[in-house]
Order: C-alpha cells, then sequence, then structure tokens
C-alpha cells in the first residue's frame, strides 16, 4: 500500500526498519525479528501513537513522534493517531509530584487544537488513511465497577509498582489517580486492536513500562499478538530537555511561537547535533544525509545542515509560505535583503526574538534609539558608533550623530530595524 496523497512524498528506502535503526530511531522493542516482519512484510500494519492534551499546543518535544507516525505511512502503513480526552484528565506520573489536574472543558479545548495541530503531518485520504481517535469515547462509557473488573483485575499490583516513576514517588506519596493511568494507556491498546485492527504501538522510551504493560494486557484479554517500541527521547548536548529556550517551550502553534522564532530554534542548533537531529526528522534519505553532511563539513560556516534542517521542518509545521517569510527576515535583518517585503507580523516576530522596544510620543534621534533598544551604553557611545559608520536604520547607514528619524521611515507605520555593526540589532516599535 501506498500514500496517495501528492503531498506526501516518496521515501525511496528498501527496508523500513534499516531505515530506522541508521537513524536511531529505535531504543526498545518488543522484538527486532517481529517488528521487522511486521513493517517490511508487505502488508499495511495499523499502529498508533498517543497525544495527551497537556497544553494547548503541541511542543518540538512531540515531533519525534509526529514524524515517526507520517514516516510510517510514507512506507505505507495505517495510523491511528490518539489525543488522550481521557488519559489527559488523569496525567501520567511525574517522578517530583502529583500533576495539576485540569477542567474537563479545558482539555476538550486543547484536544480539538492537537488534533488540527497533527493534520500536516499524515495524509488522510488513501488506502493508508489516517484517523484520528479519542479514548474518551470508550473511556468515558465505562462504569467503575466495569473498569476494575474488566481491566484493573489483569494488572499485577508488584508489577505496577515496579516502576521506576512510581518507585520515586511511593515515599512522597503518589495518588491511585496517576497510579491508574497505566490501565487506562494499557486499555487504549486493547481498544484500538478490537475496534481497528491495530498491530503496533509506539512512543517516548519514557514510556517504555506503560506500552509493554499494553501490550501484556492484550494478550492477557486473548488478544494480539500485537509489538511495540520506542523512539529516543531527544536531548541537547547537556542533557537538558529537547526543546526548551530561556522564553519557554517551541510550541507548533504559531500563536505560541511564531514561524520565524521556530525557524530560528533550529538553525541555531549546535554543530555537534545538528546530524543527529536530521536524522531523527528529516525525510530526506541516507544518501542526502550523508552527502548534506559532507557538504556541511567542507563549508562549516555556512551552516548547511542547520538551513536544511530549519526550512524542512518549518515547511513541514507552517508551510512554505511562512518558511519563506522566514528566511526572508533573517536575510533582511543582516542586510542581505528588503524589509520592505516582509510581513508586518513576521518583522514583528524576528525583531521580539532580537529584542522589541516599545516607545510612545514622539521618537528620538538615532543616537536616542540606539541607546534606548540596548545596543549601546549610553549617548556618547551612540554617536561614536555613528560616527565610525557602524549605525544602521532600516539597513540604512546613518553617518550624522544628530540625525533623526521620520514617520516616512516607519516600517508598517510602526517599526524600525536598528542595527550596530553586521550582526547585532534591535527592534523598535512605535505605539500610541
Amino acid at each position: 500500500m501506498t500514500v496517495t496523497d501528492s503531498s506526501l512524498p516518496p521515501t525511496g528506502r528498501a527496508s523500513l526498519t534499516d531505515d530506522l535503526l541508521w537513524r536511531g530511531l529505535i531504543q526498545d522493542s518488543t522484538g527486532l525479528d517481529e517488528l521487522r516482519e511486521l513493517l517490511d512484510g508487505g502488508s499495511a500494519a495499523t499502529y498508533y501513537v498517543g497525544f495527551d492534551p497537556t497544553a494547548p499546543s503541541l511542543h518540538v518535544g512531540h515531533l519525534m513522534q509526529v514524524t515517526m507516525a507520517r514516516r510510517l505511512q510514507l512506507a505505507g502503513h495505517r495510523p491511528l493517531l490518539l489525543v488522550g480526552g481521557a488519559t489527559g484528565q488523569i496525567g501520567d506520573p511525574k517522578e517530583t509530584a502529583e500533576r495539576t489536574l485540569n477542567p474537563p472543558e479545558v482539555i476538550a479545548g486543547w484536544v480539538e487544537g492537537i488534533r488540527d495541530q497533527l493534520a500536516p503531518f499524515v495524509s488522510y485520504t488513501g488506502e493508508n488513511a489516517a484517523q484520528l481517535v479519542n479514548n474518551l469515547d470508550w473511556t468515558g462509557e465505562m462504569s467503575v465497577v466495569e473498569f476494575l473488573r474488566d481491566v484493573g483485575k489483569h494488572f499485577p499490583v508488584n508489577k505496577m509498582l515496579a516502576r521506576e516513576v512510581v518507585r520515586a514517588r511511593l515515599e512522597t506519596g503518589i495518588s491511585f489517580t496517576e497510579f491508574s493511568y497505566q490501565l487506562l494507556q494499557s486499555n487504549d491498546f486493547f481498544e484500538l486492536h478490537r475496534r481497528h485492527g491495530c498491530q503496533l504501538q509506539f512512543g517516548g522510551s519514557d514510556q517504555w513500562g506503560n506500552i509493554t504493560a499494553g501490550v501484556d494486557y492484550v494478550r492477557r484479554r486473548g488478544a494480539g499478538p500485537v509489538q511495540a517500541f520506542t523512539t529516543p527521547l531527544v536531548t541537547k548536548s547537556d542533557g537538558t530537555k529537547f526543546g526548551k529556550t530561556e522564553g519557554g517551550a517551541v510550541w507548533l502553534d504559531p500563536t505560541m511561537t511564531s514561524p520565524y522564532a521556530f525557524y530560528q530554534f533550529w538553525l541555531n542548533v549546535e554543530d555537534g547535533e545538528v546530524d543527529r537531529y536530521l536524522r531523527y526528522f528529516s525525510f530526506r534519505t541516507r544518501d542526502e544525509l550523508e552527502e548534506l553532511a559532507k557538504a556541511t563539513a567542507e563549508r562549516p560556516a555556512a551552516r548547511l545542515a542547520q538551513r536544511a534542517l530549519a526550512e524542512e521542518l518549518t515547511t513541514l509545521v507552517h508551510g512554505a509560505d511562512e518558511t519563506r517569510q522566514a528566511i526572508a527576515a533573517s536575510q533582511a535583518l543582516f542586510g542581505r535583503g528588503s524589509l520592505d517585503e516582509l510581513a508586518p507580523e513576521t518583522l514583528r516576530a524576528a525583531l521580539t526574538e532580537a529584542g522589541l522596544v516599545r516607545l510612545t510620543g514622539e521618537l528620538p534621534d538615532v543616537a536616542g534609539l540606539l541607546r534606548d533598544s540596548g545596543l549601546v551604553n549610553g549617548l556618547k557611545e551612540a554617536r561614536r558608533v555613528i560616527a565610525e559608520g557602524g549605525a544602521y536604520v532600516n539597513n540604512n547607514r546613518v553617518t550624522e550623530v544628530d540625525a533623526k528619524v521620520s514617520p516616512a521611515d516607519l516600517l508598517h507605520g510602526r517599526y524600525l530595524v536598528l542595527r550596530r555593526g553586521k550582526r547585532s540589532f534591535a527592534g523598535v516599535e512605535l505605539g500610541e
């Protein structure tokens, strides 16, 4: 089977399992031989991956799972994308403390938002069309007695207590609510197997205990066989959580993280990490990635790998038009393109990332703008920078130390781009 949506390009690989292993995308599995038979055996397998609505948007930490869902569909398999309308109300246990329970109506709104965000990654047409499912559809119908008899009966408490995250919480305390999360997730696998013939689940390596519990539960209910694997957790070189910046998470929602900021996140990936991230997230073939790595090594200053990664993922998440605007903004801010051609939303997002100062009333002179924006420490330094030819307004060099700006200089009637030298810039927004 093949995906018929022309927006999903062919992967051009003979063995899906071998490609996943080369990319480092399989950390644990219920058995590589069984997984290979399922994924490379010639028949379409139905698989699922779950996303709990714990925030209004997915973030880049979820990209491993959504790109994996896309990767398997491109190879001819059928995705079930589960949004946890039920499990999101419970919360998988954290090692540190009990989760805050969000109101059901808030979670319902988040479920709809996540459904929309998953749409660009898969095709909903063709023989192996993706399907969105919500575990509230079957979990919400169960009574407490049914849950305890039909599900809870199959879970030995000693095995549940052996989970690392549960052991970590035994001294400080863990509620029955979070303790029972594993049962709900395991029942999802059973219900998807029963309703849709689901044969495979995957998720992050921190979910291995829950995932294998689901495989065992399906077996205990007399169904199956089913398989599972996990992907590695993505971390940065210093071991910190992937997808976090000084401003917080990098979201997929453009109103929470602008496409420009999203593009810059990938563009600024460290040299030592970019090859790994390309293997994880890119849909280029092995030959293409190896050629890109070679070209990057020959011209490291050009950051070819980072640019390829940023362009591919921004296009995937936000579309080609937003990607073109992000690239144009990156170039224009450093004097290599026209600021006038940038959309106001893109320009503001770029200036916000650099540092945007909001001023009201009459604009000060250029020296005052340089000072107020933080590009210099004071007026004396500002005048020296101008005199030396290192000051720019909207990419135009300023040479008069007492130069002023006029309303006609404002981009979109309200913005100025200030630059000191080649690489230091900031923005000014004129308010009411």
